[in-house]
């Protein structure tokens, strides 16, 4: 999979891009991402990439024209069947049902925003997928794109040791994942349920599936009544 990601800010991606699961996706071979600048699609010396709101009010917005350019670049040079998403907090919501979908494009385009947000004509002309990671603002579209991005690779088949573990986390089959426990036995008086020491993987599952639902009821009613419907 190829993920291109146009940024003011390339260096930010650095360090997440470069440790953990990432790292070794890009190692491998599974997924290449690159990281393009948006000021290298400007037309004045200055790489000036934004400019006042029209009507006034505070802060600046990110100009269309530079966008525009950037996404061209990218179509014509060999991402013309990439998924374009825009990061906003007018976007939709980011869920692990939306994920999957994305991760099963042949590619991924991510514009970055930041200061104001884009000129509305970026997606009035592009049309780019809209996501939200969640309803709080942020100073830029960077730290979503990661999130994104992590989401995304995890799911491309050999990113993770056991692929199996993927189809057991949380939101994977609609409910919160099960409490898990490792070694020593008993911590300050706490101990690991028995069953789990038991042996019986019968016993273990049920326990686990009992578990996963009681935590998705107690801590998030929404999937719960979602889970309940289906």
């Amino acid at each position: 999979m190829r993920i291109d990601v146009v940024t003011l800010f390339p260096k930010m991606f650095e360090g997440v891009l470069n440790e953990s699961i990432l790292k070794i996706a890009r190692e491998k071979g599974i997924v290449e991402i690159d990281l393009v600048n948006l000021r290298d699609f400007t037309q004045d010396k200055h790489r000036k990439v934004d400019a006042p709101p029209y009507g006034g009010g505070p802060g600046m917005v990110i100009m269309a024209d530079p966008v525009f350019r950037a996404v061209e670049h990218l179509r014509a040079h060999g991402r013309k069947e990439s998924e374009l998403v825009l990061l906003s907090p007018a976007g939709r919501k980011l869920t692990q049902r939306r994920v999957r979908r994305l991760a099963t494009a042949p590619g991924l385009i991510l514009l970055c925003g930041h200061y104001e947000g884009f000129d509305e004509r970026v997606s009035e002309g592009l049309k780019p997928l809209e996501m939200s990671i969640g309803d709080y603002v942020l100073t830029g579209g960077e730290l979503p794109a990661m999130v994104l991005i992590d989401a995304v690779v995890r799911l491309q088949p050999g990113a993770v040791g056991r692929a199996e573990s993927i189809e057991e986390e949380s939101f994977m089959k609609g409910t919160l994942e099960y409490p898990q426990y490792t070694r020593p036995r008993v911590v300050r008086g706490m101990a690991v349920p028995d069953v789990l020491i038991s042996g019986d993987h019968a016993k273990i599952e049920a326990w686990r599936q009992r578990q996963s639902e009681h935590r998705t009821r107690q801590r998030r009613p929404d999937l719960a009544r979602k889970w309940k419907e289906r």
